[in-house]
């Protein structure tokens, strides 16, 4: 009887595996990604956005007490109030609804609308307002809430309507200011600017009036006895209105002219206490500052946290157009001139920022003055986060802006006076990262690359203090770029400034930073090849409490494991590990405000990373509070584990090996080889199946029959090349020698380096049957002296200092250059090579691709190259990535399972017949 039911169980068991099928193209617009997770204060309700690749987004509202899972379709930009009581969401239109009413051209008054909703934890009622175009919360308040709707569109056809004022972008639409508690709705016309302070006790807002009873101009509503009063009577358009954190002070920018006809805005800042009426405190009219004399309506006021500083931007004058010359006279020029600093394809790229660009200033509301802060000699600040910004960090590169082959280069640093714009120097024409002013304005902190230690200025005393030196804090043992090593970073600083918190690759070291002698290291993590690194559970935290046990993300370096542990307040504690395990845990953790509950994340390969809460910090109990894509229990999935060997010259080298669904050692499969430097480490990372944006997916190859070797790279200063080959090659022989892949249906992948990489490989081996190198550089001898003309900047650094990893010139080494470049090597390749490289590419220029396509047409080799119309680097619009990922596996499939030739690769597709012929259907 036993043995009965045992090969009744393995029938069955046979029966239901053999139920699962292969991933395909069409399954990819149903697998769910989770966003916008929050758990209520009091740790009773989890909520989260499911959001399929193409549909719906859905709401779900999970109980950690018992009570009914409740969901709500098309819903987004979650809010849950802080006395646990409430949840408010946006409903949008469902795509198929947009979607028809785009087909039947509608217009964009007639195009369906957003919703919200406002569901009570309490009583599990619902509460919707239609036509919603936006909503705001206050910050620390669960009773009010205020909404925007879109202008009304009833057409009324009588003489009288037509001289009615109607709601429009233009005039504004009615605001809906809404209690929760009360169930009190308050309406006012005509509005298109509002904001509540934090507290919520006061809304203001800006309206184009609309009669004797609601003039023009702005408005406060008070919350607690519903009363509403005429600020300021104003014709304008207010650009900004912002609060104080106690929500006492206010200010506005106004731009009063409304003839639209002005070539150069006067914008107005006007400020005001709850208590008195707006003030004009600048203007271009009246500011002094010849430099800049306009106010900026591109920048938010701001003020400090005790509110006696308020800060905002000022702008130089700007002709909007010059109006003195007809448009077919003017004549559209670029100038390139060696002196400048800055590269023309740098003011070409950064144009639209830059005639946006606001310096910061402050109005000092105790004592009514303007202090200049920066400047356009000194552009950028860094402002404290729990100060007065009594002190700020001021920062200048742009007189060292023409080394541009240096991809960190020099600047200047100052602190600023928050009372007067006095400067201290604190270094200048150094080359550093991690540059940082303490959160209470006591320190700056910073990593000097040139000699790989850690510094700290004391803001009063003027000091400069080195932090380390006797232990590594870099990178240098890791990072086989030709620059100098960059840190591990830094956490931050514990409360009152006392303590800075700084890594290394394995520890965290507490560092005080005015006796820098006085440093402990917190975790053992270089005994145990441990990496701890701290996780803040307050999103708002501005400080390290380090008077209170804090929580640790750990990974361990060998084995790729992670979790988490907890590190106690006690003198000499250690950390404890609370959760650790062959998965990957991500760091972000979310705690419930006041209790103990937690919501995280775990995956590996097979494991989707759905939501998991545990009640404590020993994480004991965790239960699975989420399941987003129940599919892929229907999925054929593959599988991955490591692979350790070694380079040619030695190195031990790792890499991951992703085995097919119903892997058989005794079959022979294809296998496909991807790279990008090192990956190993991503060995317990779920593999989303999606359409490519240029990389093959690692879940559909291995589910439809495919190995997937993935090798990491070490790399020699001037050998990129070189060095990919010598650790590529041993890690396939590794995995030829293990039996079940067939040596002659070898195919390799890769996009950008990855790409270069490959189409120098296809070079020097015959080992691959199919080749797809995407975005590669042919020809390093033009690259280097290209632009990456998304950011205009040279691509000099590159090859010099970072990842091509050259390390000289081209005339101090051209002889690298040449050897490091596909091109030159072309008539050696015997491997089919497939390109995609796409025409608004701006980091590789996609010549770099026409080269290397027109060098192997003229040999006469097989090369395709995929040029999608408009796309950049990486592919963004989802029609070309399920485009491109269909014709990737296709071309894979030719030549690695002899499926059919499709029509695309066999005759090609001629520009007469682009968008009506897709060349799918095989031969």
């Amino acid at each position: 009887m036993k043995k009965q039911t045992l090969i009744f169980l393995l029938l069955l068991s046979t029966a239901i595996f053999a139920q699962k099928r292969p991933l395909k193209h069409t399954d990819y617009d149903d697998w769910k990604a989770i966003s916008e997770t929050k758990i209520t204060p009091n740790g009773h309700w989890v909520a989260y956005i499911l959001s399929p690749q193409d549909g719906d987004n859905k709401l779900v509202l999970y109980p950690l007490l018992g009570n009914a899972i409740d969901t709500v379709e098309r819903a987004s930009d979650l809010w849950l109030s802080q006395d646990s009581q409430w949840a408010a969401y946006k409903i949008s239109p469902s795509k198929n609804a947009v979607k028809t009413a785009k087909l039947a051209k509608k217009k964009k008054d007639e195009m369906p609308k957003d919703s919200i909703g406002i569901h009570s934890f309490s009583t599990f009622e619902t509460i919707k307002f239609a036509n919603v175009k936006s909503f705001i919360f206050p910050e620390k308040s669960n009773d009010w809430m205020a909404f925007l709707g879109y202008p009304e569109t009833k057409k009324d056809t009588s003489s009288k309507a037509k001289k009615v004022k109607k709601e429009s972008d233009e005039n504004g639409s009615t605001l809906h200011v809404y209690s929760l508690k009360t169930n009190t709705l308050i309406k006012f016309p005509f509005v298109y600017k509002y904001q509540f302070d934090p507290s919520g006790q006061n809304l203001t807002f800006a309206t184009t009036g609309k009669d004797s009873t609601l003039k023009p101009g702005l408005y406060a509503f008070s919350t607690t006895d519903q009363k509403t009063k005429l600020l300021t009577e104003t014709k304008g358009l207010y650009k900004q209105i912002s609060s104080s954190e106690d929500g006492q002070n206010w200010a506005a920018i106004l731009d009063p002219d409304t003839t639209k006809k002005a070539l150069s805005k006067n914008h107005q800042l006007w400020y005001w206490k709850t208590s008195e009426e707006p003030k004009l405190i600048a203007d271009s009219l009246t500011n002094g500052d010849k430099q800049l004399p306009q106010v900026s309506a591109e920048f938010e006021p701001k003020f400090s946290k005790d509110g006696s500083r308020l800060f905002f931007g000022k702008t130089p004058r700007n002709l909007l157009k010059d109006t003195t010359q007809l448009e077919e006279d003017i004549v559209s020029l670029d100038v390139w001139n060696w002196k400048d600093k800055h590269l023309m394809p740098q003011h070409l790229a950064n144009l639209k920022n830059d005639l946006k660009k606001s310096y910061l200033t402050l109005f000092d509301v105790k004592n009514q003055k303007i202090v200049a802060l920066t400047s356009p000699d000194f552009p950028e600040i860094k402002l404290t986060k729990t100060s007065n910004e009594e002190e700020m960090l001021l920062l200048a590169s742009d007189k060292y802006a023409n080394q541009h082959w240096l991809f960190n280069p020099p600047i200047d640093a100052y602190t600023v006076s928050g009372k007067n714009g006095n400067r201290e120097k604190v270094f200048e024409n150094e080359r550093v990262s991690d540059l940082t002013m303490s959160p209470d304005g006591k320190f700056v902190v910073w990593y000097a690359l040139e000699d790989t230690a850690w510094y700290a200025y004391q803001v009063r005393n003027q000091k400069t203090y080195k932090l380390t030196d006797e232990v590594s804090f870099s990178d240098k043992a890791d990072d086989d770029h030709p620059d100098e090593p960059n840190s591990y970073g830094l956490e931050g600083f514990t409360k009152n400034d006392e303590l800075v918190w700084i890594y290394d690759k394995y520890d965290i070291w507490a560092i005080n930073p005015s006796k820098p002698s006085e440093k402990k290291r917190l975790t053992n993590g270089r005994e145990n090849n441990l990496t701890y690194r701290y996780i803040s559970l307050d999103e708002k935290e501005t400080q390290i409490d380090d008077k209170k046990m804090v929580m640790l993300h750990v990974f361990n370096q060998k084995t790729m494991e992670s979790g988490f542990a907890t590190l106690s307040s006690t003198e000499n504690a250690t950390p404890k590990l609370v959760m650790f395990d062959k998965f990957y845990f991500s760091p972000k953790v979310i705690k419930a405000k006041e209790s103990t509950d937690l919501v995280f994340t775990q995956e590996n390969y097979e494991v989707f990373p759905d939501l998991q809460h545990t009640k404590n910090f020993d994480f004991k109990e965790v239960k699975k509070v989420s399941t987003a894509n129940p599919q892929q229990e229907n999925i054929s999935w593959g599988t991955a584990e490591m692979i350790k060997y070694n380079s040619l010259d030695n190195k031990d080298l790792e890499g991951i090996l992703y085995k097919p669904a119903n892997f058989d050692p005794t079959k022979k499969y294809p296998m496909i080889t991807y790279f990008y430097e090192k990956m190993s480490d991503q060995i317990y990372r779920y593999n989303v199946p999606l359409p490519a944006r240029s990389s093959i997916n690692f879940s559909y190859y291995p589910s439809n029959g495919y190995c997937v070797f993935v090798p990491d790279i070490v790399y020699k200063t001037g050998q990129p090349g070189q060095s990919a080959y010598d650790c590529i090659l041993p890690g396939i022989r590794k995995v030829l020698e293990m039996g079940f892949v067939d040596s002659t249906r070898l195919g390799v992948q890769g996009h950008s380096w990855g790409g270069y990489q490959i189409a120098w490989l296809v070079t020097k081996t015959n080992i691959f049957r199919a080749a797809e190198a995407g975005a590669p550089v042919a020809n390093m001898t033009s690259a280097y002296g290209g632009i990456r003309w998304e950011t205009g900047n040279s691509r000099q650094a590159q090859y010099e200092r970072t990842q091509s990893r050259i390390g000289a010139t081209l005339w101090e080494s051209p002889q690298k250059y040449l050897e490091n470049s596909p091109l030159f090597y072309l008539p050696n390749v015997k491997t089919p090579v497939l390109m995609m490289h796409n025409d608004d590419d701006g980091a590789v220029p996609w010549y770099q691709g026409i080269e290397m396509f027109m060098g192997l047409k003229r040999l006469d080799k097989p090369v395709w190259m995929l040029n999608y119309n408009g796309e950049k680097h990486g592919l963004t619009q989802r029609k070309n990535r399920k485009d491109w990922s269909l014709r990737m596996s296709q071309y894979f499939d030719y030549y690695l399972k002899d499926a059919p030739m499709p029509e695309w690769m066999s005759k090609g597709i001629p520009a007469t017949e682009k968008t009506l012929n897709y060349g799918f259907k095989t031969n």
